[in-house]
Formats: C-alpha cells, sequence, structure tokens
C-alpha cells in the first residue's frame, strides 16, 4: 500500500513537537509539508490535456485540518475566527489578496500576532486535495463541493478551465496579464495526486522566474553608495551569479538576509546555465 504523503507529514510533527509536551529542552524540527511543484510549460506539451487556472501572487499555505502552515512547515498565525471556519478535510492553495498586491499580502500574513482587519482582506484560494482519491479533474469538482459546504467567503476554489490549442491559452495569457496578473497554471487532467517537481504542474508567465539562495551582499556604489549594490545568489543547481536590478530603495536600505530564499526573473539561460538578464523579484516568505 502506498503511503499518505500528508499522513507521513503529521506524523513527523507530531515527533518534533514531543520533545516540548515531555519537557525536553530539545527544539523541534522544522519539516516541510510534501507539495506538488511546477516546472516551465515546454514547447511540446499537449495542453488540451490540461485544466488551466491563473497563477496567483500570493502565499502558498497548505491546511491539514486543523493547522495553517506555509511551504517551510512553519504555522501561519491566522486569526482564530479564520480557522475556526475552514473544514476538517486537507486542503492546499494560495492566500492572496488581489492582484499585485504580493508585498502587502506578505506584511499580513508574516505577523506573530495577526491583526482581524487586515486578515479580511485575505482569501485562501484552492486548487488542490492532499492525498485526495482520483484524478485531478475529480478532486476539482470534491473541491468545489468542500468549499460550498464551508460556506466561508474567504475560501474559494480555484476556478479552472480547458483550453483547445496554443492559440487559445497565448489569448488567455494576454488577458490575465493584460489585468495584471502573474501568468497561468497547467495541471494535467487525469494526474492522480503527487508531490516533488512534475510535469504534471506546469506555468506560463511572460518571464520565466527561479529562486536562489542569497549567499553574500554587494554593497552599492554612486547613488546606492551605503546600500545594497547586488545579491550574490546560489541557485538549487550550484550555480552562482549577482543580482544587480529590480532592487526598490527599501530593499536596497534592508535587504534579504544570507541564507535567505529569494525569487527572480530572467529571460533564458547561457550554456553555462547562467540566468540572462535576471532581476530581482521578491523575497520568499516563508518565516
Amino acid at each position: 500500500m502506498i503511503k499518505s504523503n500528508l499522513r507521513s507529514f503529521l506524523v513527523v510533527s507530531l515527533l518534533a513537537v514531543a520533545p516540548l509536551v515531555f519537557g525536553s529542552s530539545a527544539p523541534p524540527v522544522l519539516t516541510a509539508p510534501p507539495l506538488l511543484l511546477a516546472n516551465v510549460l515546454g514547447p511540446k506539451v499537449d495542453v488540451s490535456k490540461y485544466l488551466v487556472s491563473e497563477k496567483y501572487d500570493g502565499v502558498r499555505a497548505v491546511w491539514d485540518g486543523s493547522v495553517l502552515r506555509f511551504r517551510s512547515g512553519n504555522v501561519v498565525n491566522a486569526p482564530k475566527w479564520f480557522l475556526s471556519k475552514l473544514p476538517t478535510t486537507p486542503l492546499d492553495g494560495e492566500l492572496w489578496i488581489g492582484r499585485g498586491k504580493f508585498d502587502q499580502l506578505s506584511g499580513v500574513v508574516r505577523k506573530v500576532v495577526p491583526i482581524n482587519e487586515d486578515w479580511r482582506q485575505v482569501s485562501y484560494r484552492i486548487f488542490e486535495q492532499p492525498d485526495g482519491a482520483g484524478s485531478f479533474e475529480e478532486r476539482v469538482g470534491r473541491i468545489q463541493r468542500i468549499v460550498a459546504s464551508a460556506n466561508f467567503a474567504q475560501l474559494q476554489a480555484v476556478e479552472h478551465f480547458r483550453v483547445g490549442n496554443r492559440a487559445a491559452l497565448s489569448a488567455k495569457l494576454k488577458d490575465v496579464v493584460d489585468g495584471g496578473g502573474e501568468g497561468l497554471m497547467l495541471h494535467l487532467a487525469e494526474a492522480p495526486f503527487t508531490t516533488g517537481r512534475s510535469d504534471v504542474l506546469l506555468k506560463l508567465k511572460p518571464q520565466a522566474d527561479a529562486e536562489a539562495v542569497v549567499l553574500r551582499h554587494i554593497p552599492g556604489e554612486g547613488k546606492f553608495a551605503g546600500m545594497l549594490g547586488a545579491l550574490e545568489v546560489k541557485t538549487p543547481e550550484g550555480v552562482v551569479f549577482r543580482l544587480g536590478t529590480g532592487f526598490s530603495d527599501a530593499v536596497r536600505k534592508a535587504p534579504p538576509k544570507l541564507g535567505a530564499t529569494v525569487t527572480y526573473r530572467y529571460r533564458d539561460v547561457t550554456k553555462n546555465g547562467v540566468p540572462r538578464f535576471a532581476s530581482y523579484l521578491r523575497e520568499r516568505v516563508d518565516p
């Protein structure tokens, strides 16, 4: 029998906090929930086999039926009234305020003590049912029923649709981007639930993006003297390069810490794997 990814996560999480319950001084072990991560849409993919949705510029959050967590495994400090209205069924989705409002959302969900009025702007948009049976298309229908039964306006099922060909997909991408959206997600309709990085889930954006870890702060010069000039970062593949553009003055004055994970945009890569025209986008929100 295949072991449940979600149950394994819950067992490890309980073991992590057990020392605190029984009086040990050992710190809890941080365990990230198993997630499905997207690849970039390739030129040979038959898009008619996928269900398509908008790519929300929000914060990934996993609900295990009792605790809401970031992708890092850390607990999201949402208000009790928000959590109490979520169903006991595990859910995976995106905390979101609106298009182009990631920084505002980040400020809300990072707070240790949540502010009720701020959280009333936040919706939890569900796109997956962890360990749910059947195909993705079947899980989408189940998610819609779960959300309807919860009767909580801030809990929403992500809308999915089909496209017949690349031309229709491109037209939809243009509509979303022209309206201030980030891009599209494509999930293989017949796929069973799985985790890890996979072509089961694909993303489509006007510019590619990726993540890297901050290794070093490069001091600024000229008008940026006394502030950040660039970040030296390392990709998961081990490629080290510098990010020198895309920073606001606020980021230059208080840059991401060493070891932080940041997202950057780029056009393509060199033969050595170095991103071309890379530009800083944001720091990953996980506290």
